[in-house]
């Protein structure tokens, strides 16, 4: 078995709610992902990733965890999650959970415990502290849904810390007991077979000791989320972080071939410190620059060359494109960049994610207030943070609820479901999801695309152009990210190579002399 296996992988991220309902109550279900496996093969991903199925009271949509070994029965029962991870496997497909250690639910038996009195031996697997002296807060700790990060507890007289929502109270990862019960968490699903974890907000485990008030962000403007009015140096990322992350690590090397994702929303600088000394921590510390850069050639480009320069020797770079808390690719970059951004995801050393629907162009959906189901939306409204219009649900075909199911669904579909979905483009050879499936097979195709090095080369401005390499093969990617046509000049490497796969179409076998004619909004590949 390959230990290693999820280097050449491409991992897809499945947002249970919204992928398939099979039993007609408006919200996806693991019966009705084992159903879409042969979609799923048919794309051509190595490995699912699954957003949160655990018992929960769904406030923030299964980030809020009750009981960690249990499946929430909106999604099924554990014989249905066994079937899944069973019929993955049969296909050659990975099954990723999405573990999320930071905090529970304020349902979960622990807090409830810990809450129950101060001298509860689950007390300190919480954060408690009491009222500073004018009887609020402890310090000036935000939480990233709004608002104060301390909730008083009028029973006991203290406040306790969350990072989020108030019913998602913070877990002590400086109690032994606490780490030892997560540890516990992470093998009983791994004994159950699963390949691995996304962990959430992993940069958030450790919080200062002291815990000192977090300075001013300069930065801060108007418009901008009420959490940066703080720089948050002592709750989140602080050094001791590195040691919780070691004993996760050590938890996931108890069994061959699995995998440690961690989510890190931070400059590559820190982002890079995740990996661990000698490679000890996250095997992959999720890369989310590509969601927070301007999509300008230029930028793109210093931003690849920074993260290759940044990663410690032998760490492995992953990409990221869209994910469950950020406007669609689509909506970001228009539907014409959407494709180049295809090529571009694919093609980068590294592991790739793919966000469910993105392969088809689904786009953000305009959400009305009345519709609003976010818990940060709510929270926070008015400024445009709502994660509701990239959760919408996957347009399988152009049916009434495109295919997700038979009764109206938790969210609305998108209103291009007619023409954006699975049945119209599966046999559409210009299609967004034609272009995928060709780029994921010339993956497995090519050593160089997997295996090779990253070598960037000079490009006219508003372009890219790299060449992916190993001793035996060369691929160069050409990537014009302006809607102007550029020339490349084609490396001798690649002289003569033929086009593989273009963005648009109809260039496929044409022949590379000393310059490569970009047509605006297009990316190829040649070898």
């Amino acid at each position: 078995m390959n230990d290693a296996w999820w280097k050449s992988a491409v991992l897809y991220q499945i947002y249970p709610r919204s992928f398939q309902d099979s039993d007609g109550d408006g919200v996806g279900d693991l019966k009705g992902i084992v159903e879409r496996l042969p979609y799923l093969s048919d794309l051509g991903v190595d490995a699912l990733w699954l957003s949160p199925i655990f018992v929960s009271p769904m406030t923030d949509f299964g980030y809020d965890i009750a009981d960690y070994t249990a499946i929430d029965p909106l999604f099924g029962t554990m014989a249905d999650f066994d079937t899944l991870v069973e019929a993955a496997h049969a296909r050659g497909l990975k099954v990723l959970l999405d573990l999320v250690p930071n905090h529970t639910s304020e349902r979960h038996p622990w807090f409830e415990q810990s809450r129950a009195s101060r001298d509860n031996a689950k007390r300190d697997w919480y954060i408690w502290r009491d009222p500073a002296p004018d009887g609020g807060p402890p310090n000036n700790w935000l939480s990233e849904f709004g608002g104060s990060a301390w909730a008083f507890d009028a029973v006991t007289g203290q406040y306790y810390y969350h990072a989020f929502l108030a019913a998602q109270p913070d877990l002590n990862w400086r109690n032994p007991a606490v780490m030892a019960a997560m540890h516990e968490v992470m093998r009983f699903w791994l004994r159950r077979g699963v390949d691995g974890f996304r962990v959430d907000v992993i940069w958030h485990l450790i919080k200062d000791e002291a815990f000192r008030d977090n300075p001013p962000n300069p930065d801060y403007r108007d418009g901008d989320s009420p959490y940066r009015r703080v720089l948050p140096i002592y709750s989140t990322d602080r050094p001791e972080v590195h040691d919780v992350i070691r004993g996760l690590r050590a938890v996931i090397d108890e069994f061959p071939a699995r995998v440690l994702i961690g989510e890190i929303y931070l400059p590559i600088e820190k982002l890079v410190a995740y990996y661990g000394r000698d490679l000890s921590g996250a095997h992959m510390p999720f890369n989310f620059s590509l969601l927070e850069t301007p999509w300008q050639a230029g930028a793109v480009g210093a931003l690849i060359d920074r993260y290759e320069a940044a990663l410690p020797p032998g760490a492995w770079p992953n990409w990221v494109l869209g994910n469950h808390d950020r406007p669609r690719v689509v909506s970001r970059v228009g539907a014409a960049q959407a494709r180049v951004a295809a090529v571009l995801l694919l093609t980068l050393r590294g592991t790739p994610t793919l966000y469910y629907g993105d392969e088809l162009g689904m786009s953000q959906v305009p959400i009305r207030p009345e519709q609003v189901q976010d818990p940060f939306e709510k929270n926070v409204p008015g400024f445009g943070f709502g994660r509701d219009g990239c959760r919408t649900p996957m347009q399988w075909d152009a049916s009434l609820h495109a295919g997700f199911s038979r009764v109206a669904p938790w969210l609305p579909r998108g209103a291009d479901a007619a023409v954006v979905n699975v049945a119209r483009e599966r046999d559409d050879s210009d299609s967004l999801l034609s272009l995928y499936r060709r780029l994921i097979m010339l993956r497995r195709s090519r050593p160089a695309l997997t295996q090779g090095g990253y070598r960037p080369l000079e490009a006219t401005a508003g372009s890219l152009a790299y060449l992916r390499e190993t001793d035996d093969d060369r691929v160069l990617v050409a990537v014009n990210m302006s809607p102007n046509s550029v020339a490349i000049a084609v490396p001798e490497a690649v002289l003569g190579q033929k086009v593989l796969i273009s963005s648009t179409s109809g260039r496929e076998g044409e022949r590379c002399d000393r310059h490569l004619t970009l047509h605006g909004d297009e990316a190829v590949v040649v070898g």
